[in-house]
């Protein structure tokens, strides 16, 4: 029998009795209780989501941005607030001159958050002041690199248009068209908050640090651009290419289905019924007295996809889920698919800068545990 003790080196180190690490993990922490917050209730068994208690529905149809926002930041119903566009400051538009023009519009935004950031001298905890100046700028911010990647000059903002309707006036240089820039301002409040998704937890466990708010949009906005949390309305904008015309949507759908191809903007993880934010953007579509044809067309694709997926696959809650209309709008007001992740981050602002501010109140640093897999007691060779 080989003596095991006597074969290690004189000054290796003692093997350690490590007692084995019970507790439960669950891959990507689903399931995990990582936050309490008052901000959102996102039901996904019954179809409902609510800002601060009311419902997604009536906030889409009577609302605005600003009032929303205003909302998730104070708590607060206030008629009326406001939310105005704020010109780029100097130093940013410098550096988004700077940038190739085939950056990843989410890459220019991120930067020029960064760069606000630094000029700000942001103090710590955020306030909902410090939320409204983030928000507000951004979607300018966007807009300009959007003018400067197609050599054109960006555009000081109307301040007289709301944030989404400036938006678009930013981007074209021209006076938005009013249904245009009122279903983009629904796109809006329907993208402004939706729980502990991934970039709401990287902009919490950032705040938890006590960094600023800058910071904390920064890392959200790199959360975002993974096509796993950002990604989706694009190739819902493929997919309705592809399709082409009414006439031609039932084929295409049963040979997806025998195909067993994906149908983008059908199904959710945490939805088991109707996305309550698409059946607000699906009303906001169907009242516009001059709907684009892409609207019309992905309203009548919708009603086909379901009537085939209720026939094939009865026992699937395969809903529409918000990406399928986030694309129609974006798509119908005349965004190019490379703008929708970056337009979306424009709406999460909302948000995300709540979570920061509620975050910092509760002052605690996120910092789980990790159980460590690898080998244990090794000794490097002599």
């Amino acid at each position: 029998m080989t003596d095991v003790t006597a074969a290690r080196p004189l000054n290796a180190t003692p093997p350690v009795e490590t007692a084995p690490d019970t507790r439960p993990y669950s891959p990507g922490m689903a399931g995990v209780i990582g936050a309490e917050s008052a901000i959102a209730l996102v039901d996904g068994t019954r179809g409902r989501l609510l800002y601060r208690g009311y419902p997604i529905g009536q906030l889409v149809a009577r609302g605005t941005y600003a009032e929303v926002a205003d909302l998730l930041w104070t708590g607060e119903w206030h008629p009326g607030a406001q939310l105005h566009p704020e010109p780029v400051p100097a130093p940013v538009l410098a550096v988004l001159r700077l940038l190739p023009q085939d950056a990843h519009p989410m890459d220019a935004l991120r930067t020029a958050v960064s760069v606000w950031g630094a000029t700000q001298k942001l103090s710590w905890p955020p306030t909902p002041e410090q939320a409204r100046r983030l928000t507000a700028f951004s979607p300018s911010a966007l807009a300009a690199f959007g003018r400067l990647r197609r050599g054109l000059e960006p555009v000081e903002p109307d301040l007289s248009l709301d944030l989404a309707g400036a938006f678009l006036q930013q981007l074209t240089g021209a006076p938005p068209d009013r249904a245009a820039a009122r279903a983009l301002e629904a796109y809006f409040i329907a993208g402004a908050e939706h729980g502990l998704n991934a970039s709401t937890f990287a902009a919490r466990v950032i705040t938890s640090t006590r960094s600023d708010l800058a910071s904390a949009v920064c890392g959200a906005i790199g959360a975002l651009k993974g096509p796993l949390h950002g990604g989706a309305p694009a190739e819902v904008v493929s997919q309705l290419h592809e399709i082409g015309s009414i006439d031609h949507a039932e084929a295409w759908v049963r040979q997806t289905i025998a195909d067993h191809g994906r149908i983008m903007g059908f199904g959710h993880r945490v939805y088991r019924a109707y996305d309550p934010r698409a059946a607000a953007l699906r009303q906001v579509a169907e009242a516009m007295d001059e709907r684009p044809e892409w609207l019309d067309l992905a309203i009548a694709v919708e009603d086909v996809v379901l009537r085939v997926l209720a026939e094939l696959k009865p026992g699937r809650s395969l809903k529409t889920n918000v990406e399928y209309y986030a694309a129609a709008v974006l798509e119908g007001v005349g965004l190019t698919p490379d703008l929708f992740p970056a337009t979306f981050a424009l709406a999460r602002h909302a948000g995300w800068t709540a979570h920061s501010i509620e975050q910092a109140g509760l002052d605690k640093l996120i910092r789980p545990d990790l159980r460590y897999t690898g080998p244990l007691d090794r000794d490097l060779p002599v």
